[in-house]
């Protein structure tokens, strides 16, 4: 199928397809951090624990947390599943390019930290045929960004998707793939040549447009 395939696309994983947002809530208000009642986002939560004492530290130990033995609780980004039965109903081959380590360094659990993605895309139905038809050999890890935009061009992607800007500002980044910004929470405007998708269902008209 990967000579037929006009789109070839690459999907970051943290924070784009698995969202940490309720999780990182509730790992923070257990440790006193937040009030109840307050939802914030992602960026919130890191800005607000970065302001406290060592709060450098205490971020990185509880995203450890978070993407390692409690990842089992982050949920689907909402809107992928709807992405993914697109690219199953043309030709579209679909790649899972993560900058991501094996172990986290505030991790006192020691989990594995690409065993642990691995397992939460299995429990929701990214490797079922029924499901979102990958298989694990679609997932590449690199353990530095430099790594992961090797794998994006070893792969021949047409688009990348991701939710962190500095991916897209790397003078390596792969050149004429087309760059989306997964960035439901952010206002402003994208860096240039990069487009910026509020939601995924704006990704699919992106990827895909007359073609939906």
């Amino acid at each position: 199928m990967g000579a037929a395939c006009r789109y070839v696309i690459g999907v970051d994983f943290d924070n784009t397809l698995v969202s940490y947002d309720a999780l990182l809530q509730s790992l923070a208000r257990q440790r006193g951090w937040l009030p109840d009642g307050t939802n914030p986002s992602k960026k919130e939560i890191r800005d607000f624990i970065r302001r406290l004492p060592e709060g450098e530290q205490q971020w990185q130990r509880l995203q450890a947390v978070a993407y390692g033995p409690r990842i089992a609780e982050a949920q689907l980004a909402d809107g992928v599943e709807e992405f993914f039965e697109c690219c199953k109903r043309r030709p579209a081959k679909v790649y899972i390019v993560s900058h991501k380590t094996e172990f986290a360094n505030y991790d006192e659990s020691g989990t594995n930290l690409r065993t642990a993605a691995l397992a939460w895309m299995a429990d929701h139905r990214f490797f079922a045929p029924d499901g979102f038809g990958l298989t694990p050999e679609a997932v590449y890890f690199g353990a530095t960004r430099q790594e992961k935009l090797a794998h994006i061009e070893a792969l021949g992607c047409t688009h990348f998707i991701d939710d962190l800007e500095e991916t897209f500002l790397e003078d390596r980044f792969p050149r004429g793939v087309e760059k989306i910004l997964y960035a439901p929470q952010r206002p402003g405007d994208a860096p240039p040549g990069v487009r910026m998708a509020e939601s995924w269902g704006q990704i699919v008209a992106y990827v895909f447009g007359a073609d939906v």
